[in-house]
C-alpha cells in the first residue's frame, strides 16, 4: 500500500468494490449458498475433524476455523483492492512500447493472476520471495493432500470392497501406491489440458454442493435415511445439475431454468434447486422404502442392496399367536429340552 503506483484504496473504492446487477441477484446467492454450504463435505476437513480425540475438540476446532476463514478473507481482499488501486504502467511489470507516441498506456492482464503480480511487482524483494514460496507451499501441500485422499479411498472404498474383498492390508497399500502415480499422471495431464485451475476448482466445488452436501446432511441428521434413498438423490440431483449446463467448460444446457438467457445463460440458482431437490428426493424415497420393507408389504427377498434385511435377524422371538418371548428364557427352555433329549439316549 505504500508503493508509489498505488492509490488511496478508500479513494478508489468504485475501482473495486463493485456491485450487483439486479438480473444477476440469482447468479450471486447461488454462489454465496455454493459457497458456504459446499465447503462442508471436503474429506480434508473431516480429516482435520476425525483427528481430534473428543466431540467437543472437534466442535471447538470448526468453529475456530468458521471464524479463522472470514479473518483470513481480510488479507485477499486488501490484496485485491491494491491490485484494482494500482497504476501498472508505473511498474515493472510494464514495458512501453517501442517508438510509441501515445502517452496514455492501459495494461491489460489477467485479473486471476492478481497475487502473485502483487507479491512480486509491489512488495520488497524478501518479501516477494517468502510470499511467493509460501503460496506454492501451500499449493504443493494442498496437491499431494488431494492426490493422498483420492487414492485412499479408491483403495478402500472401491478396489477392497469390489474387487478383492479377502485383500490383505499389504495388497491395499500397494494398490494405494499404484493409484497415487495415476491420480498424479491425471491430474498433470488435466493442468495441462484445462485453461484455468480455478475452473476446475469452481466444479469441484459445485458437485459437492449439488451432491454430497445433502447426503452429508442426511447422513447424520435423517436416522432413517438409506442406500435408496442415497443413490436416488445423487442420479436426479447429477442430472438436474449436468443438464443446466456450464458456460466455463462450453457445455450446453438441456435445460432452461427460469429466467435462462441465451447470451447470459443460467439466472435462476439452478444449483441450490438441485440440491434441495436431491435432498427431499433421498427423505421422500427413504421413508417410503423403509416403510414398504419394514411393514413387510414388500417381501424382503427384493431387499437387492441388503439394507433392511438385517431387520429380519433383529426381530424379536415371538410364540405361535405372535407375542413376544423374552431371549433368556427361551434359551432356557431351548437348554432344558437338549438335555432331556441327551438323558433320554
Amino acid at each position: 500500500m505504500t508503493h508509489s503506483a498505488v492509490s488511496s484504496i478508500s479513494q478508489d473504492s468504485r475501482q473495486w468494490v463493485g456491485e450487483v446487477p439486479t438480473a444477476k441477484v440469482g447468479v450471486w446467492l447461488d454462489y454465496a449458498m455454493l459457497l458456504i454450504c459446499g465447503g462442508l463435505p471436503w474429506q480434508v476437513y473431516f480429516q482435520r475433524v476425525l483427528s481430534c480425540k473428543t466431540s467437543q475438540g472437534a466442535r471447538v476446532l470448526s468453529f475456530f476455523a468458521s471464524f479463522g476463514c472470514m479473518f483470513m478473507a481480510v488479507p485477499a481482499v486488501l490484496i485485491g483492492a491494491i491490485g484494482a488501486s494500482t497504476d501498472w504502467t508505473k511498474t515493472d511489470f510494464y514495458t512501453p512500447p517501442v517508438n510509441s507516441t501515445n502517452h496514455t498506456h492501459t495494461v491489460d492482464f489477467d485479473k486471476t493472476l492478481i497475487l502473485p503480480m502483487v507479491l512480486q511487482y509491489l512488495t520488497p524483494t524478501a518479501v516477494s520471495f517468502i510470499g511467493l514460496g509460501a503460496v506454492s507451499a501451500a499449493v504443493m501441500s494442498s496437491a499431494d493432500s488431494s492426490f493422498l485422499s483420492a487414492s485412499t479411498m479408491f483403495a478402500h472404498n472401491v478396489y477392497k470392497p469390489i474387487f478383492r474383498q479377502k485383500a490383505s492390508e499389504r495388497e491395499v497399500v500397494w494398490v494405494m501406491r499404484i493409484a497415487i502415480f495415476g491420480v498424479g499422471a491425471a491430474a498433470t495431464a488435466m493442468s495441462l489440458t484445462v485453461g484455468s485451475i480455478y475452473v476446475l476448482f469452481h466444479l469441484c466445488s459445485d458437485l459437492v454442493f449439488v451432491i454430497l452436501f445433502p447426503q452429508l446432511c442426511c447422513v447424520i441428521y435423517v436416522k432413517f435415511s438409506n442406500t435408496y434413498g442415497s443413490i436416488m438423490g445423487y442420479i436426479l440431483g447429477l442430472l438436474l445439475r449436468v443438464m443446466g449446463g456450464e458456460d466455463k467448460i462450453g457445455f450446453p444446457a438441456f435445460i432452461k431454468y427460469p429466467f435462462y438467457d441465451e447470451v447470459k445463460g443460467q439466472l435462476f440458482p439452478f444449483r441450490t434447486l438441485s440440491m434441495i431437490v436431491s435432498f427431499i428426493t433421498i427423505i421422500v424415497v427413504s421413508y417410503s422404502v423403509e416403510y414398504l420393507f419394514k411393514r413387510e408389504i414388500i417381501p424382503l427377498k427384493y431387499d437387492f442392496l441388503n439394507f433392511f434385511k438385517k431387520y429380519d435377524l433383529e426381530k424379536p422371538l415371538t410364540d405361535d399367536k405372535g407375542k413376544p418371548i423374552d431371549e433368556t428364557y427361551a434359551m432356557k427352555q431351548m437348554e432344558d429340552s437338549n438335555r432331556n433329549i441327551e438323558d433320554k439316549f
